[in-house]
């Protein structure tokens, strides 16, 4: 019985050090310092299933090519500049969203969560000579997301179709 109440105290002390740790800062993780479209391409999701990419399928070798990939979103009646826009306030609407960098063919975001503070880093490009809007989200920190940049982009991607 004492040792199960001991173990229990340990889960409990690792928990509330985690929480502590992610409110003062250190599992936020560093910004990349390489975003951004170089030769028309973001950058390749990361080499951990942390991340989502609608150019994936470009970086052939790549260890995550096949799980990163996702489609680019769609462009609203043919307006690139226009979808691009429309981004922005959904993206705002949204809880933990910094907007980073904002034009009228490229907008950086930066997810944070509430309580652990991690970070998320998204990209999206209106690639006029594909007439989409290209994609990148990847974690900052650790190996698996559980999914999280996909459903935040498929659930982007849906907002962006009713709205």
């Amino acid at each position: 019985m004492q040792i199960v109440r001991w173990i229990g105290i340990g889960v409990v002390t690792i928990a509330v050090l985690a929480l502590l740790a992610g409110q003062v800062g250190l599992l936020s993780g560093s910004p990349p310092g390489d975003l951004g479209v170089r030769a028309g391409k973001l950058k390749p999701p990361s080499e951990t299933p942390n991340s989502v990419s609608s150019q994936a399928l470009l970086w052939a070798g790549h260890a995550q090519r096949e799980q990163a990939h996702i489609a680019p979103l769609a462009v609203r009646s043919g307006d690139g500049s226009a979808t691009m826009a429309r981004l922005q306030p959904l993206l705002q609407a949204e809880p933990g969203v910094t907007i980073v960098d904002s034009r009228s063919d490229y907008l950086y975001v930066r997810f944070e969560t509430r309580f652990m503070k991690f970070v998320d880093d998204v990209e999206f490009w209106f690639d006029a000579s594909s007439g989409v809007i290209q994609v990148r989200s990847a974690s900052r920190l650790g190996r698996s997301d559980f999914g999280v940049n996909r459903r935040r982009i498929e659930d982007l991607r849906e907002k962006l179709a009713t709205s």
